[in-house]
């Protein structure tokens, strides 16, 4: 399949390992004193290596390579397969999928198929003591902040519609305009998609009351 993927100029590389450490998927290591990419299968395309680069020999490229398998990175780091978001077997509270940081979650993920999804703004869970048992309820949960994660939402909810099946959106945000991002980018990401997807919005106050 065409998909994006790192590229790693050699040339550049000061064989520092600073890539290695900051790729959470294990796809990159050390060959000759230089950092290669060892596991096309283990890279997910976001890129967290790129910033870690001093040397910035780390770009991305569209090519031929094998799909990214969660499945096989989970078996890598001895991480068992979490169960689905209504098996009943995650003590009330936790969450049932991982990662649950809306940037590092591949849009092909298995958990997001057939889903009901929850988006949640990070303050929602602290300033909202329940926040779990008030409107989790066995759904998919997606945490971020559109002030200070670099990633565009708009494009990053797209890739999640268009790939899976999702039956509903819960969004959770505090009152503060900056947590308007995450809205607008689900609303948009649904019109671009043209899918008929049940969007309900909560909007939570600094003291945990909702509007």
């Amino acid at each position: 399949m065409i998909r994006k993927i790192i590229s790693i100029d050699e040339s550049r590389c000061n064989g520092c390992g600073l890539c290695i450490s900051a790729c959470h998927e294990g796809a990159l290591g050390l060959v000759e004193g230089k950092a290669r990419l060892l596991k096309e299968d283990h890279c997910d395309g976001l890129g967290d290596c790129l910033p870690a680069c001093p040397m910035n020999a780390i770009t991305f490229t569209e090519r031929e390579a094998p799909a990214y398998d969660e499945q096989a990175v989970r078996r890598s780091k001895g991480i068992s397969s979490c169960p689905s978001p209504n098996s009943g077997h995650s003590p009330q509270g936790a969450v049932s999928n991982f990662p649950i940081q809306l940037r590092l979650v591949n849009s092909k993920a298995e958990f997001l198929q057939d889903s009901q999804l929850l988006v949640a703004a990070d303050c929602c869970a602290y300033c909202r003591p329940n926040f779990h048992e008030s409107f989790r309820d066995g759904k998919v949960l997606l945490i971020g902040c559109p002030k200070l994660d670099p990633v565009n939402y708009e494009e990053k909810f797209e890739e999640i519609l268009r790939n899976n099946r999702i039956r509903s959106i819960t969004l959770t945000r505090m009152t503060v305009p900056c947590c308007g991002g995450l809205s607008y980018a689900v609303q948009r990401a649904i019109e671009r998609c043209g899918q008929e997807i049940p969007l309900q919005i909560i909007r939570i106050r600094p003291d945990g009351t909702t509007e």
